[in-house]
């Protein structure tokens, strides 16, 4: 197993999802998006776990400037804009191979163990 959670350290969400794997003794890596940006391959398998790009943008997220831009944009142009500016990503991303969950979702995660 090795899972992989992409969010950051401010989110709350992001920091219950670390709880979740550490009272678990579950081993994870996580990745702060603020430090470093999510790779193409593995936007693109957590993309294909969720079922497509809409579920991972965060209708809520305080940036509406890029909200905005990547809601309204050609379809093929979005993933690259999703990658430039992942504060409008749902987080936490948690992925465990070729499964993957947006958002706090414990109830999945318990699956996983």
């Amino acid at each position: 197993m090795n899972i992989q959670i992409f969010g950051t350290k401010k989110c709350n969400d992001t920091k219950k999802a670390q709880r979740f794997f550490k009272e678990r003794n579950m081993k994870f890596q996580f990745i702060d998006l603020n430090e470093k940006e999510i790779s193409k391959g593995e936007f693109r398998s957590v993309c294909q776990a969720v079922g497509g790009m809409d579920e991972m943008i965060d209708g809520n997220c305080k940036d509406r400037d890029a909200l905005a831009l990547v809601q309204y944009i050609a379809e093929d142009e979005r993933e690259e804009k999703l990658l430039m500016n992942p504060q409008v990503l749902k987080t936490p991303m948690v992925r465990n191979g070729k499964q993957a969950t947006v958002g706090y979702q414990p109830e999945v995660w318990k699956a996983w163990s």
